[in-house]
């Protein structure tokens, strides 16, 4: 929807210059007022390309951040579970539940949606992970070795709930409005010049919309890169799917 409007404020400001090209008088147009129009649009080109730029990357970095997040989850994971493992037998029931849930958490993930994530910080979720916690707790370990053993994997529990919450706030990431508001009208700027300047004709109109649909589309790609576990671009569960296949073994 954001992308939508983005394209409908770049190119209709494109197509108002191209109708007021036809009503400003001559002497707008002479050389000299385009010479002008030209330095003052690629001041305002200049920087709006660097906060498209600035955006980008820190999306970009939002998203890898997630999947490293993701992928470092998945390990501890892992680690825990061969931690209850080596534990002992009495362990297996947690290890059974541990999988269920794990297997729980990844459906919601590969919907892509924001009301399945939701689901993630319901008090159901948070009940049965806790839960699987005081188990874990419960423990009483008869030798040194099931004494580290345990706090070891309490460790990693915590650890894992805390990166969870993290990937959680930063899911619903998102450009500021007032830097979103400026940058659009920065792009209506530049592309009403285009408008105002350039003869109308289908190949001018073609190229003005493939330019606005692009422009649209980079703030599309920052929007999504910044919301990694749900939309179109979303972080790849592949690590999370070999875990659940290790788990329990």
């Amino acid at each position: 929807m954001i992308a939508l409007i983005v394209f409908i404020c770049v190119f209709g400001s494109a197509l108002l210059g191209s109708y007021l090209r036809d009503r400003l008088p001559s002497h707008h147009l002479s050389d000299d007022s385009i010479g002008v129009v030209k330095l003052a649009t690629g001041l305002i080109a200049t920087m709006a390309a660097l906060v498209l730029g600035l955006l980008v990357s820190s999306a970009k970095g939002t998203f890898d951040t997630a999947n490293a997040e993701l992928v470092g989850t998945a390990a501890k994971v892992v680690q825990f579970d061969r931690m209850l493992a080596r534990y002992g037998p009495e362990t297996q029931e947690i290890r059974g539940q541990l999988k269920q849930n794990y297997a729980g958490v990844m459906q919601l993930l590969a919907a892509h949606d924001a009301a399945q994530l939701a689901k993630l910080d319901s008090p159901e979720t948070i009940n049965r992970s806790e839960e699987l916690q005081r188990k874990v707790e419960a423990l009483t370990p008869g030798t040194e070795t099931q004494r580290a053993l345990k706090a070891h994997a309490l460790q990693l529990m915590d650890e894992v709930f805390a990166t969870r919450w993290l990937i959680l706030l930063q899911a619903n990431a998102s450009i500021p409005p007032t830097m979103l508001v400026i940058l659009v009208a920065w792009l209506a700027i530049i592309f009403g010049t285009f408008g105002l300047f350039a003869p109308r004709n289908g190949t001018i109109v073609a190229v003005l919309m493939m330019c606005a649909l692009s422009a649209s589309a980079s703030i599309l790609l920052v929007e999504e890169l910044n919301r990694p576990l749900d939309g179109l671009v979303g972080v790849s569960l592949a690590p999370m799917r070999d875990t659940l296949s290790r788990l329990g073994r």
